[in-house]
């Protein structure tokens, strides 16, 4: 009975490795919503960080006593924000690298609880009287990623992240 129990233990543990070799060596999620606002008046939103505890999921939901820390430009291309928190939380930064009316590039490092160097990117792409925001995020995925991503599926986890962040915004944008 324990050898059965044994090959049964070893045969899940070596499709999962052998699953997790298969995936991509990077990912990509993204949502896209359509706002009745401008790039103009979206823009200004989402390049200060200042206005992001006013929409952005993350910063709803994490710890109440979390350290945060605005350095560089006030706003745009050189803003900084840095956070330090409970083990939800985590610890991190980002940093505008680029910024115009039709985009926003954010490069994105996570110190805590899991190490990540990831670009986050939103796009802009105005329709008349209304703008269909994309935000995206991208970055490489080492091999335990990959073994995580076995078990849970990034895209949904995320991507929820994305689709109410996004809504938070549209409110604010269409006020």
């Amino acid at each position: 009975m324990f050898n059965i129990l044994a090959i049964t233990v070893a045969v899940f543990v070596a499709a999962v490795l052998v699953s997790a070799a298969t995936k991509p060596d990077a990912f990509r999620v993204q949502r896209t919503m359509t706002m009745k606002a401008t790039p103009e008046r979206i823009v200004p939103l989402i390049e200060n960080f200042y206005i992001w505890r006013s929409w952005s999921p993350f910063e709803r939901k994490l710890d109440p006593a979390l350290k945060r820390a605005h350095s560089g430009s006030a706003r745009g291309k050189g803003a900084v924000y840095a956070w330090e928190g409970n083990g939800k939380a985590g610890a991190g930064r980002m940093e505008i690298i680029d910024s115009s009316s039709s985009q926003v590039t954010i490069k994105l490092d996570l110190i805590k609880p899991v190490e990540g160097h990831n670009i986050a990117q939103f796009t802009l792409e105005p329709r008349g009287v209304s703008t269909n925001v994309t935000w995206a995020l991208r970055g490489p995925s080492p091999y335990l990623a990959k073994v995580a991503t076995t078990f849970f599926n990034m895209d949904r986890v995320v991507g929820s992240e994305f689709e109410t962040g996004l809504a938070n915004l549209k409110a604010i944008a269409e006020r």
